[in-house]
């Protein structure tokens, strides 16, 4: 998220079709094959990093080949599939409303009110998996699993504010673009090795820690705008440094993976980027 396949036995000689040499080609095509696949490396680079747009509220060059009108498309479709996997939605329409009453006060009051986003939040009736998360284009979702471990409403103000900020970075739009990036490389890397599955494997790896790099940052992104997006809307941002204690001890505390291959950063990680948030919009928002 391949190991070699044998070709067949090896007689020796140079002339051997099979010979590690070779690889099941003569030198010439050997060559052509490399060609090639460094062109379609080549050619995914250009694509990628040529591909950009602004983000109107961050003001940031994202690389991104989706249109807003596309990302709310994308997130209005996959919403319903999306709660199914995780048990529809949560038939306690007090809590519901709680949910509604808090996502939406956090867009009316904050610069997420320019964003031009539909956002919709709900509140998902699977009880097990402690997680929150939002689809492309405004499309915000925490399980009831999370949400029945939270204190108080500034928590859930800071669990919301995250997903918001998710959508406002364009996170969905960039990781997809991203994932196509490094899947093309990939496939670059397979056709101009001749076929060679070792290295092909060599290259997956890399993607998966490039991604989960990737990943992590995003989300240090999101705390970052969800503190802004709680301050904004009047709530207290430390509360969101108590969400990050329900989510370390939800995952199991100390027995856990290395950063380096997650796809988050550790709570304690968060806690202090947190911080470091809050005092800087303290400095610019008061």
């Amino acid at each position: 998220m391949y190991g070699r396949q044998q070709q067949g036995r090896y007689y020796g000689g140079s002339g051997d079709p099979y010979s590690r040499q070779g690889r099941g080609m003569g030198t010439g095509r050997f060559k052509i094959m490399l060609i090639l696949g460094l062109a379609m490396a080549a050619f995914q680079a250009f694509k990628f990093f040529t591909n950009t747009q602004t983000n109107p509220i961050t003001g940031e060059e994202q690389r991104v080949q989706w249109s807003t009108e596309e990302e709310i498309q994308l997130g209005l479709q996959s919403a319903p599939q999306m709660a199914q996997q995780h048990g529809g939605l949560h038939p306690d329409q007090r809590a519901q409303d709680m949910v509604d009453r808090v996502g939406q006060r956090l867009v009316d009051n904050t610069i997420a009110s320019r964003s031009g986003y539909p956002y919709d939040f709900h509140l998902l009736a699977d009880d097990r998996v402690v997680n929150a998360f939002a689809l492309p284009g405004g499309q915000c979702f925490i399980t009831a699993a999370l949400f029945n471990r939270l204190e108080n409403e500034d928590q859930l103000a800071g669990v919301l504010g995250h997903e918001i900020g998710h959508v406002i970075e364009r996170h969905g739009a960039e990781r997809m673009a991203k994932s196509g990036f490094i899947q093309g490389l990939i496939q670059s890397v397979f056709i101009g090795s001749g076929g060679d599955h070792s290295m092909m494997q060599i290259a997956n790896m890399v993607g998966n820690f490039t991604n989960m790099k990737y990943g992590r940052d995003q989300e240090l992104e999101s705390d970052d705008f969800g503190v802004r997006l709680m301050m904004e809307a009047g709530y207290d941002p430390t509360h969101l440094i108590g969400v990050m204690d329900i989510l370390e001890e939800s995952s199991g505390g100390g027995a856990r993976t290395p950063e380096w291959q997650s796809s988050h950063p550790h709570p304690e990680n968060r806690r202090e980027k947190i911080k470091e948030s809050i005092e800087k919009y303290n400095n610019k928002l008061n």
